[in-house]
């Protein structure tokens, strides 16, 4: 335990410019805090002692204003930067050396059972605003951009971002040719509103006697 609380703070210290002390870290980061109260609601979570556990969590929500549900299962050396609003699901399971920024949803969708909250692999962040939403993995190396929503599996080494998350860099290359992998139903909709376009500009023609791409003008 005190070696888990010592690979925290260390995590603050590599991820924030502005620690200056040990005492400050401990005493002043509410995102160090959500995560050690987790830590210890999770013992009592899995102890089947779900009441306490619950008590634990919103006291820490209370205090942080970081509300990580008891459930979830956190690796090593997570940073929770600022942290105000951040909301992590009971089947959300975070590995190691993540970075979270503030305002961040790891939730699920309200439509699965079972596990229905992402799995966020190693080495990733998560920007400010960002939302993450359903059963499915973020890849390890990862980057999230604020405020993206992200609905479906990201592969490892990818930076995603907008609403729907869209890939635009994997494996250190632009990915504009993986757009498909998350689909933009804005595009696909548009794209549908050009097809009945042209396939009503037809039929005017051929009821006004006109053939369709013939020219209007004689030379």
């Amino acid at each position: 335990m005190l070696k888990n609380m010592r690979s925290d703070i260390r995590a603050v210290f590599d991820n924030d410019p502005a620690a200056r002390s040990w005492f400050e870290v401990i005493f002043t980061y509410s995102g160090l805090h959500a995560i050690w109260a987790h830590r210890l609601a999770h013992w009592f979570y899995c102890k089947r002692w779900f009441t306490i556990a619950r008590v634990i969590s919103q006291a820490s929500r209370f205090m942080t204003g970081i509300e990580i549900h008891p459930g979830a299962t956190i690796g090593n050396r997570l940073f929770i930067d600022h942290g105000m609003g951040v909301v992590i699901g009971e089947t959300c399971e975070i590995g190691d050396d993540v970075v979270i920024y503030q305002g961040v949803t790891l939730g699920g969708t309200g439509k699965e059972k079972g596990k229905r909250h992402p799995t966020i692999g190693n080495n990733v962040v998560i920007g400010s605003g960002a939302k993450v939403l359903g059963s499915f993995t973020v890849g390890s190396n990862s980057n999230i951009g604020s405020n993206s929503v992200v609905l479906r599996e990201v592969p490892p080494n990818s930076t995603v971002v907008g609403i729907p998350g869209k890939i635009v860099i994997q494996d250190g290359k632009k990915a504009d040719r993986l757009s498909h992998q998350m689909p933009d139903p804005v595009a696909a909709r548009l794209a549908e509103l050009q097809l009945e376009i042209e396939q009503l500009k037809k039929q005017l023609e051929l009821e006004n006697g006109i053939k369709p791409n013939s020219s209007r003008h004689s030379s």
